[in-house]
């Protein structure tokens, strides 16, 4: 698919915002209680570690959209999807379907490509 290969930088932007502003939404549901997930009504926000996750996605979530600063936004935010899997989902068992790890999985690995690749067009800074 070589027609593809010169929009690479532009679908890796695209693939850095629409996956930033999926973990941003995860943050602003644990802190900011938007979009409502009922598992998250009596989080506070520093509590460990949920309302700490919750502030790094917020924060780490802006930045990867906005791509400032996004390889190293993109390397921290991998490794709290590392420690979360592993934390919260691995002890309710080994499948990730079962466990409902697969989306933490999913955004390690985007994120730690993300770090590898540089953010892609539409960044604000290139780093």
């Amino acid at each position: 698919m070589d027609v593809l290969t010169r929009y690479a930088p532009q679908l890796l932007g695209v693939l850095r915002v629409v996956t930033g502003l999926q973990f941003l939404e995860h943050g602003t549901a644990k802190i900011l209680h938007f979009p409502h997930v009922a598992q998250y009504d009596h989080l506070a926000i520093l509590s460990f570690p949920a309302g700490i996750a919750g502030l790094l996605e917020i924060v780490l979530g802006v930045l990867i959209v906005i791509g400032l600063f996004g390889r190293v936004a993109a390397f921290i935010a991998s490794g709290e999807m590392a420690v979360a899997y592993f934390m919260a989902h691995f002890p309710h068992g080994f499948y990730p379907l079962l466990n409902g790890g697969d989306t933490a999985i999913c955004f390690c690995f985007i994120f730690l490509y993300i770090a590898a690749a540089g953010p892609g067009a539409f960044a604000l800074n290139q780093k």
